[in-house]
């Protein structure tokens, strides 16, 4: 099916109408072999609050954007390739519905479907693509991904010292190994992590410690530990855009 799709004028129309739609500023999205396989709205879990976020789904690829106009115009336009992509389901807590984990090893993050029905028809999309195109090229599947980041407002204190409150001025920083809402003090030190920056980014004391002696893998935050708390009202919901690797979200 989607051999036969990748040299139909039908698909070279839709993909360059998503093209059209990020303009100038997205990146070409036409390429020999490309298929559009499927699109749609997505709630994403960003570290301030759920937003809305239009999704392609190609066949070798994942885009996403804001959206500024629907069906007419995105901005900040992300693109993932598929085959360093793994995905969790999310079990339901309050509003949050519908959910799965969108693993990389650059980003990592939340998202949730309108129904559940939609949930599952994007989940087994995702995953045949994925398994497609590990199958061509004969590589295996990513065993390492960055942290999900724990939404500003499920902080009120920093998640490592359990003391310091967030305010104004003691603003919140979020670990790019464990993706914990910390405070400065814990976080001052950086570390290398070439998968996420090719400069030393910031960590928290607790993973500094244990990526310094190798244990790399103790740094990663349990499912209760990260993303599947309910969300919390956002009471001082003061946070470091300058510290986040994508202002909007």
């Amino acid at each position: 099916m989607v051999d036969r799709l990748a040299n139909s004028e039908a698909n070279t129309r839709r993909i360059n109408i998503v093209e059209n739609c990020f303009g100038a500023a997205g990146q070409p999205l036409t390429i020999p072999g490309r298929v559009l396989i499927g699109e749609g709205v997505l709630t994403k879990l960003c570290r301030k609050k759920p937003k809305a976020r239009q999704f392609f789904l190609f066949n070798d690829i994942l885009v996403y954007g804001n959206i500024v106009i629907q069906k007419k115009k995105y901005n900040k336009q992300h693109i993932i390739p598929l085959e360093n992509v793994t995905i969790d389901s999310i079990k339901d807590e309050g509003d949050l519905r519908n959910g799965w984990l969108i693993k990389t090893p650059t980003k990592s993050f939340a998202v949730y479907a309108a129904t559940a029905t939609e949930k599952s028809e994007w989940m087994n999309h995702i995953n045949k693509c994925v398994t497609d195109l590990l199958s061509k090229s004969g590589k295996t599947p990513s065993n390492e991904h960055a942290a999900v980041w724990v939404p500003d407002s499920e902080a009120t204190v920093c998640m490592r010292c359990q003391k310091a409150k967030f305010t104004p001025v003691n603003r919140r920083h979020h670990c790019r190994k464990c993706g914990f809402v910390v405070c400065g003090p814990c976080s001052e030190k950086r570390f290398l992590l070439p998968s996420q920056s090719s400069k030393p980014v910031r960590i928290c004391d607790f993973c500094y410690d244990l990526l310094s002696t190798g244990d790399m893998a103790t740094c990663q935050p349990t499912r209760s530990d990260s993303y599947s708390q309910p969300l919390k009202s956002p009471l001082n919901d003061v946070s470091d855009d300058d510290d986040d690797d994508d202002s909007s979200d």
